[in-house]
């Protein structure tokens, strides 16, 4: 019996310090901009950053530095901040996160977000050969080219979630596709950029039309790239569809881990009533055996002297 209590006590310091834990650093925050992550130079866009609703102060970091902090109008009852940038430039341009304060406790830092100015040079040109209308199986090149030298050309379809093809060259860039299919149909438009945040203006929209070739059933269709550098790992943060509460799920957590820690100590409370009862029963039995006795044996003392 000592061992479970022992294991009972680990198990609740145990939990104890898993609540602490969470109470130490409150989880990370979300950070979306609006409208878009990919902005024209000169227009304004507003970051946001929503953390829990026992928030009472954010900041804003650029680029590692503290950039800007706000604090929620109506505390308790507005989980969100936003930080309006009235007009994009090259040096608004870059990578952003964001932090909350809950008490006296700040939060891990949010996921990146990383703001894209376009409008910045020259427009470049498109082109696909062979031709901008293929049937399925067929193989076809993305051409972008910028009189203004550059280091990395982007290659985006329209209405994809802004995940970008990467491509180095000075003044032009090849963007491989295929074996192409229905999938690749739409829109494309490129950029010239001598960095990840600063782009051109967007060349002018060029239309892939892929034609299905019924006597080959075996092509479906897909977004895969032929070339296996073609489609760059490079994201970026876009807005979110649905704010969740970054802290529901450790507030359920929390509240999972107390109902548990309360629970191994109401256990352990009835062990040792339980342990405390029948050692007070034992002990009972134990005088009155002893006191039986006692009379059995005066009882034969008197009889053995009446005698």
């Amino acid at each position: 019996m000592p061992s479970i209590l022992t294991v009972l006590l680990c198990l609740e310091l145990y939990l104890s310090q898993r609540v602490n834990a969470q109470k130490r650093t409150p989880s990370k925050p979300v950070i979306w901009a609006k409208p878009d992550v990919m902005i024209p130079k000169g227009m304004p866009v507003v970051i946001w950053c929503q953390g829990t609703h026992k928030t009472v102060e954010y900041q804003l970091h650029f680029e590692g530095q503290l950039s800007a902090s706000e604090r929620p109008k109506t505390p308790g009852m507005m989980n969100k901040v936003k930080f309006p940038i009235p007009a994009m430039t090259s040096s608004t341009a870059g990578r952003y996160r964001c932090f909350y304060r809950s008490g006296e406790l700040w939060s891990e830092p949010s996921d990146p977000l990383d703001l894209v100015v376009t409008g910045m040079y020259d427009i470049p040109t498109l082109s696909v050969h062979p031709r901008p209308e293929v049937i399925s199986g067929e193989n076809v090149t993305f051409c972008c080219h910028l009189e203004t030298a550059t280091t990395t050309f982007f290659l985006l379809k329209e209405g994809r979630s802004s995940r970008p093809w990467r491509r180095y060259g000075n003044v032009q860039a090849k963007f491989p596709m295929g074996p192409v299919t229905t999938a690749h149909r739409g829109t494309y438009r490129c950029f010239g950029s001598y960095n990840n945040h600063v782009w051109s203006f967007p060349s002018e929209p060029v239309k892939l039309l892929v034609t299905a070739d019924v006597g080959d059933p075996s092509l479906v269709p897909t977004e895969h790239i032929s070339s296996p550098d073609s489609w760059d790992p490079y994201l970026l943060t876009t807005e979110m569809q649905f704010q969740e509460d970054p802290a529901l799920r450790n507030y359920a957590i929390q509240n999972l881990l107390r109902i548990g820690l309360a629970f191994l100590v109401l256990v352990a409370l009835v062990w040792l009533l339980a342990e405390d009862w029948l050692h007070r029963k034992r002990t009972q039995e134990g005088t009155s055996r002893a006191s039986s006795l006692e009379c059995r044996r005066r009882f034969r003392t008197q009889r053995s002297l009446d005698k």
